[in-house]
């Protein structure tokens, strides 16, 4: 890795047309991330800095990341400027945007809420942007679907070691295509996909600009909402959450993003979304700590789990997997190292 860095350090000074005298003679590690990429800060001799990201081009989309980011910046987002690329080596240089994630600012809810409300109008002027100004893939069925298997593959059956048989597969099968038709149903956007307190940045002029957008979709208008207001990794009471589907469905609609929907029908599709992508996340998370050996995220398994038991809850239908997973899957996480029952 060490030879890598020395590449990764020279390339940044070719492309900056700086002397080594001229910047920090090592990078400074920044972090990784849940992919293969891993960011490093270069400090600058006149002042400032740069960051400069190693992204293995045969384990990452880069090319997605440099449209995504330019098809962002052209409408007005707050996303890191992208410096230089070198596609073979998978080097890119960006903006620095600090060190302060929005995360730990979020002390409690009226903090949330003064964010949040700054964040609705990052993620509306996101969604404004029309579809045909792009070509970017979209969050369909078979993507949905794929998503929520994973909780199947990775959690069920990796890390609880449960073999699912053929009546249980079929039982998933139907509640994922209404998860999938009630996404489907909804207004469709530019959706980010991972709109949340850590992949938001507050700068220095407070203004949130936004990273990790490469993934980003068409797709349904609730999902980046929840992606934030049920944020794997910060909670809040449901009181609070509804106040915020509330002014987020009335500056939507006020927009032109939602269509004239009530305010229990918005519910139910924020609530629907969510139950997929925690679905979706609590395969992600058991996948990245038994493949990619990244164990930091099981310590976000218990939220994960309690927003998809609370909020399948609510609704009928799905009492079946309700059951199915107290009587079979509850008893198996109970044993796990990473479960912590406050009850």
């Amino acid at each position: 890795m060490d030879h890598i860095l020395k590449e990764l350090h020279s390339w940044c000074l070719q492309q900056l047309s700086l002397d080594a005298a001229d910047a920090a003679s090592e990078l400074v590690v920044v972090s990784g991330d849940a992919s293969f990429r891993s960011y490093y800060r270069l400090p600058l001799a006149a002042g400032g800095s740069v960051i400069a990201v190693h992204a293995p081009p045969d384990k990452e989309d880069n090319l997605a990341f440099a449209t995504v980011q330019a098809l962002l910046h052209k409408h007005g987002a707050r996303v890191p400027a992208l410096l230089g690329w070198d596609k073979p080596r998978g080097f890119l240089l960006q903006e620095d945007f600090g060190d302060q994630l929005l995360w730990p600012l979020l002390v409690n809810s009226a903090a949330a809420d003064h964010y949040y409300r700054q964040a609705f109008g990052v993620m509306l002027a996101m969604q404004r942007i029309p579809n045909d100004q792009h070509s970017l893939p979209e969050y369909d069925e078979a993507r949905l679907t794929a998503e929520m298997n994973l909780f199947s593959e990775w959690f069920v059956s990796g890390l609880l070691g449960y073999q699912l048989d053929a009546d249980e597969l079929a039982m998933l099968r139907g509640v994922f295509g209404l998860l999938s038709a009630r996404a489907l149903a909804q207004s469709q956007v530019l959706v980010h996909r991972d709109f949340h307190s850590r992949n938001l940045m507050v700068l220095a002029d407070e203004r949130l600009g936004m990273i990790d957008f490469q993934d980003a979709v068409v797709g349904p208008v609730s999902y980046d909402l929840v992606s934030l207001i049920r944020d794997c990794y910060v909670s809040w009471p449901e009181e609070q959450v509804d106040d915020w589907i509330e002014v987020y469905r009335l500056m939507a609609m006020r927009v032109g993003v939602l269509k004239a929907v009530s305010a229990e029908e918005f519910r139910q599709d924020v609530d629907w979304m969510g139950l997929q992508r925690h679905i979706k996340v609590l395969g992600i998370f058991a996948r990245l700590n038994l493949r990619d050996g990244k164990t930091a995220y099981m310590a976000d398994l218990p939220l994960v789990l309690e927003y998809t038991l609370s909020i399948a809850s609510r609704y009928p239908e799905f009492d079946e997997i309700l059951s199915w997973f107290d009587r079979k899957l509850m008893p198996l996480i109970c044993q796990q190292s990473w479960f912590k029952d406050d009850e």
